[in-house]
């Protein structure tokens, strides 16, 4: 049996003092999410992966988290093209941070982050930033 992979993490949104601002946000989010392909066909960004709280006192106080986790067969040896597929995503949604975990069984976790250059980001704007942090986990080598 082939080695398995976890990635998993969350995209955050910015709290607004404007709830009219937030809950259009939301929305839009939410239909990005929504419009993602199922996981029938061979993709690596699917809708069945992901997860949002909608509505206050349903799972958000001010923040939108927007969730996601999926298992793969060594996605790390196509990590470029996951990656790409993600940025994709993120082009398309509002978010100040996000934050993905890769677990594999041979080299340990590795954490990726991206920040929002001006503290926020809409749909289209500005390049995106990826800062990549490993953390060695792994039993195999101890």
């Amino acid at each position: 049996m082939s080695a398995e992979s976890i990635v998993y993490g969350c995209i955050h949104d910015w709290p607004s003092a404007e709830p009219g601002e937030s809950a259009r946000r939301r929305t839009s989010n939410r239909r990005v999410i929504e419009a993602l392909p199922q996981a029938d066909g061979w993709t690596f960004i699917g809708r069945d992966m992901f997860g949002c709280a909608g509505a206050p006192d349903a799972g958000m106080y001010q923040t939108q988290i927007i969730h996601f986790g999926a298992s793969y067969r060594q996605v790390e040896y196509e990590w470029s093209l996951w990656v790409a597929e993600f940025e994709q995503l993120l082009r398309r949604l509002y978010w100040t941070r996000a934050v993905v975990h890769l677990q594999t069984e041979l080299s340990g976790t590795h954490t990726f982050r991206w920040e929002a250059e001006e503290g926020a980001h809409g749909p289209g704007e500005r390049p995106l930033r990826l800062r990549c942090a490993w953390e060695r986990e792994s039993d195999l080598l101890g």
